[in-house]
């Protein structure tokens, strides 16, 4: 069974909607891979991410906002023969972004991307203190690149 291509935009933003989390990937300052399990928001081909104050993260988006994001949903183990370790496959469907990081420093825009990365995982607004919003960082990735991938569905 071969992997299935997708370009159809709602199937794409479905699947995103459907993982609990994403892989953000970024270079290090040493020019290594580092990737963060992430919590996010998504709304109008834009990932929205939090994190705390400061970290290595933050200190590698500054330096370098290329990133790509990746989202995989409905993993299933399938085979053909149980006897037959090459049988066994994972089906699955995933999303790849690319992109570059945008911090959000408006005290306004950080609530509302805030609420969008809730809206992920609930349906209520919130309102955040200005002591919330002053000891987050808030960025966003606009989509340069999407691509989808589906197997076994």
């Amino acid at each position: 069974m071969k992997s299935r291509i997708l370009t159809f935009e709602p199937e794409l933003e479905a699947i995103i909607r459907k993982c609990q989390y994403c892989n953000l990937a970024m270079v290090d300052l040493n020019g290594k891979p580092y990737v963060v399990p992430m919590n996010f928001g998504f709304r109008e081909n834009v990932a929205y991410f939090h994190s705390g104050p400061e970290g290595k993260k933050l200190d590698i988006l500054k330096r370098n906002p290329e990133v790509c994001i990746a989202f995989s949903t409905d993993h299933l183990l399938r085979w053909q023969n149980t006897e037959v370790a090459c049988s066994y496959s994972m089906k699955y469907r995933s999303v790849l972004i690319h992109g570059k990081v945008e911090f959000i420093t408006e005290m306004t825009d950080k609530e509302e991307a805030l609420n969008v990365i809730m809206k992920q995982y609930t349906d209520e607004d919130y309102k955040f203190s200005e002591p919330a919003l002053k000891n987050v960082a808030v960025f966003k990735v606009n989509i340069e690149q999407i691509e989808g991938r589906v197997y076994g569905y």
